[in-house]
This record gives structure tokens, C-alpha cells and sequence, in this order.
């Protein structure tokens, strides 16, 4: 009986060695934070449109700052020639139901249509700004409009017989009086601008009439920041 002959053991294939579950994690979150930088820095960069956008609001506020300057001057110029007008309508112009101290002349009154067709043309000019802006220079356009009136209403009513003149008269003192109302609301609203825009308070109120009614000036000197 012969005997076995006794076979060599198989060899098995080597196995590639397979990280551990804790070193794969690993290496998983690296590759992906490696990928995922890269495209969350693009993801985060504004597009086209969101950059449009910002440049146009950057160049409306810088607009808006220079086209305040340039308004705040021209309402403190007119407010300087209507106190004038103010204080001489303030006179000849009825007042609670009393009749003016004075009869003006004609090249006074002539001098104060003058005045007043200035204004209106300084004031004519209406570019296009924020709405708060474009509010004031609105405000101001009609109150001269509305006090040249007032002063052609003098000048119709001061020849008129006597019987005629003083209906006319009241009429003037009412247009001069909501000429003034619409002159102050404007100068708060010029003042409100100024303070957002940086500038502090700016007053063009007219002072040539304080007892029309009008909003007076706050006590804060020019260029105080705040509301």
C-alpha cells in the first residue's frame, strides 16, 4: 500500500490592505474639502447682475449727496432775497383784518417781481434725484411760484377803488401766507436730507415774516449731526 504523499499548502492571492473605516473617513473629508473650497469661493462671488446693481445704487448716492449741496445753496440764496419781499409785503399787506401800514410804489413793487421771476427761474430746473430729494425741490419750486402770485395779486389789487381793493388785498395776504407754509415744510425737508446725507442740519427757512405761521428753524446750529 503505497503511502500519500502529503501536498504543499495553496498560497493565496495577496489582497490589496484596505484603510481602516476611521482612516477612510478621513481621507474622504479631505477630498471633499479639497473640491468643495474652490467651488464654494465661486458659489460666494456676487454675479453680473448683483454687481450692476451695487454700482448703481454707489453713483445714485453720490448723486444724491452732490444734488442736496447744490439745492441747499439755491433755497439759501432765495430765502435771502424773499425775507426782503417778506418784510415789505408784511407792511402793506392787511393783517388780522387791518389794513396794511403803507401803500408800496411802484419800483418797490417792481423790485419784488424782479426778485420773484429769479426765484421762479432758479427754481425751474427739476433733475431727476432720490424721492426726498425730489420732495424739497418740488416744495420749493411751488412756494415761489405761489408767493410771485401773491405779489401780482398786490400789484392788481393797489390800484384798484377803494371799494375793490381790500377783497383783493386779503387775497394777496392769503396766497403770501401759503407761500411761506410751503417754504418752511420744504426747508424742514432740506434740513432732514442734509442730516441723512451726512452733512448735519442746513436751514433755509425765511425769517422775513415770522408770523405767517411758517415752521421756524430748530436752535442746532448748521452742520450739527443728528435727527
Amino acid at each position: 500500500m503505497s503511502s500519500k504523499t502529503a501536498r504543499a499548502p495553496r498560497t493565496l492571492p495577496k489582497q490589496g490592505v484596505r484603510p481602516s473605516g476611521r482612516t477612510g473617513y478621513l481621507v474622504t473629508a479631505l477630498v471633499a474639502v479639497a473640491i468643495a473650497g474652490p467651488l464654494g469661493y465661486v458659489f460666494a462671488l456676487p454675479d453680473a447682475s448683483q454687481v450692476a446693481v451695487a454700482d448703481m445704487r454707489e453713483a445714485e448716492a453720490k448723486r444724491d449727496v452732490q444734488q442736496i449741496g447744490e439745492l441747499t445753496s439755491t433755497a439759501k440764496t432765495t430765502a435771502g432775497e424773499l425775507n426782503g419781499v417778506l418784510a415789505g409785503l408784511a407792511e402793506v399787506l392787511p393783517r388780522d383784518g387791518k389794513p396794511g401800514s403803507r401803500t408800496a410804489e411802484p419800483a418797490e413793487v417792481d423790485g419784488w417781481k424782479r426778485v420773484l421771476r429769479q426765484a421762479v427761474d432758479r427754481h425751474a430746473d427739476t433733475p431727476s434725484g432720490t424721492t426726498a430729494t425730489n420732495v424739497a425741490r418740488a416744495g420749493f419750486r411751488s412756494a415761489v411760484e405761489a408767493m410771485a402770485i401773491a405779489v401780482d395779486t398786490y400789484a392788481a389789487g393797489r390800484g384798484l377803488p377803494e371799494d375793490l381793493r381790500q377783497p383783493v388785498l386779503d387775497l394777496a395776504d392769503r396766497q403770501r401766507s401759503a407761500a411761506v407754509a410751503a417754504w418752511s415744510v420744504a426747508a424742514t425737508q432740506l434740513d432732514q436730507i442734509n442730516v441723512d446725507a451726512g452733512k448735519g442740519h442746513q436751514h433755509a427757512y425765511l425769517t422775513g415774516a415770522p408770523e405767517d405761521g411758517g415752521i421756524p428753524a430748530d436752535t442746532l446750529p448748521e452742520g450739527t449731526p443728528g435727527s
